[in-house]
C-alpha cells in the first residue's frame, strides 16, 4: 500500500484540563509549541480549539487568528483546520472566525447524543456554516457520528452547498453515540466509497481507549489518520500521554508497521485538494 497516510492532531479540544494531563496545551504559546512538536513528528494537519484566560472553550476570532498565524510562521505548510464544534460557543458565534480562511473546519452535519446532552447540529446552522465556508474558500471535514451523517454530506454535496468532494471523518467512541465497531466502521467505508467513489479519503477518530484501536483500522485500512490529546490522554490504562507528538509518533510507528509513506503537507494538500500553502 503506497497511499500516504495523513496524519492529523487535535492538539486541545474542548474538554481537556490540565487536570487531565498536564501535557494539554491550553494557552496559544502552549499550543504553537504543541503542535510544532507534533508536526516535526509527522502531522500535516493540525485541528485547532483555544480556551480563554481562564482555559474555558471559546470561539474568539481574535485568539483564532493568533494561534492560526504563528503556527503557521512555526510550521511552514501545516494544514490549519478550526473546530466549529458546540462546545466552544452558540449558534453562528461558532462560526465567527471562518473569515479568518483556515485551510479546513469542521462541519458536523447532524444531531447525537453526547454523554451528558445533545450535540445541536440543527439544519438552518449546518446550511449556514456550509455557506460562510463556501464564503470563505475552507474545506469542510465532515464530523461523522453517525451513518446518517454521510448521506447528509452526500446531499448537501450533490446540492452544491459544499463545493469539493467532501472528506469524512468516522467519529467513534464517544459514550452514547457510535461505537468503535468494526462492522460499523467498514460499513461506512464501503458508504463513502459508493456515493463519494473508490478513491474518496476518509479518516476515523478514536474517542478514549479507542484512539489507537481506530488509528490502527485505519492504518491498515487505507484510510488517514486522527490523534491527539483532545480525544485521548493517555498512552494506555496506566500511562498518560507526554504529549501530542508522542500520540503522532505511535500512528507513525504504525504507518512504519504498514508500509505506509507519512503525508508530506504537500502530499496531504493534493489529497484533499487543497491550495498549495
Amino acid at each position: 500500500m503506497t497511499q500516504p497516510c495523513i496524519i492529523c492532531v487535535a492538539i486541545t479540544g474542548s474538554l481537556p484540563t490540565k487536570a487531565n494531563n498536564p501535557a494539554v496545551p491550553i494557552s496559544i504559546a502552549e499550543q504553537v509549541e504543541s503542535t510544532h512538536q507534533a508536526f516535526e513528528a509527522g502531522a500535516s494537519i493540525v485541528h485547532v480549539h483555544v480556551r480563554d484566560d481562564e482555559g474555558r472553550p471559546t470561539s474568539d476570532p481574535e485568539r483564532f487568528a493568533r494561534l492560526m498565524d504563528a503556527v503557521r510562521t512555526h510550521c511552514p505548510g501545516i494544514i490549519v483546520q478550526f473546530s466549529t464544534g458546540g462546545r466552544s460557543g452558540a449558534g453562528r458565534a461558532r462560526g465567527g472566525m471562518l473569515p479568518l480562511r483556515p485551510d479546513m473546519a469542521s462541519l458536523a452535519v447532524g444531531s447525537n447524543n453526547f454523554p451528558t446532552r445533545v450535540y445541536e447540529n440543527p439544519p438552518d446552522l449546518v446550511d449556514w456554516l456550509a455557506g460562510e465556508m463556501q464564503t470563505y474558500g475552507v474545506k469542510p471535514e465532515i464530523e461523522a457520528f453517525d451513518l446518517s451523517h454521510i448521506f447528509k454530506a452526500h446531499q448537501m454535496w450533490s446540492a452544491g452547498q459544499i463545493t469539493h468532494r467532501p472528506y469524512v471523518q468516522f467519529v467513534m467512541g464517544v459514550k452514547n453515540a457510535m461505537p468503535a465497531d468494526r462492522a460499523a466502521f467498514d460499513f461506512m467505508i464501503a458508504t463513502v466509497k459508493r456515493l463519494f467513489g473508490e478513491d474518496a479519503p476518509w479518516c476515523a477518530a478514536g474517542i478514549g481507549p479507542a484512539q489507537y484501536l481506530l488509528n490502527q483500522w485505519c492504518v491498515a485500512g487505507g484510510g488517514h489518520a486522527r490523534t491527539g490529546l483532545e480525544d485521548n490522554v493517555r498512552l494506555d490504562r496506566d500511562r498518560l500521554a507526554p504529549s501530542n507528538a508522542a500520540l503522532v509518533a505511535r500512528v507513525a510507528e504504525l504507518c512504519a508497521r504498514h508500509d505506509r509513506p507519512i503525508a508530506s503537507v504537500a502530499q496531504a494538500r493534493q489529497i484533499l485538494g487543497l491550495r498549495p500553502a
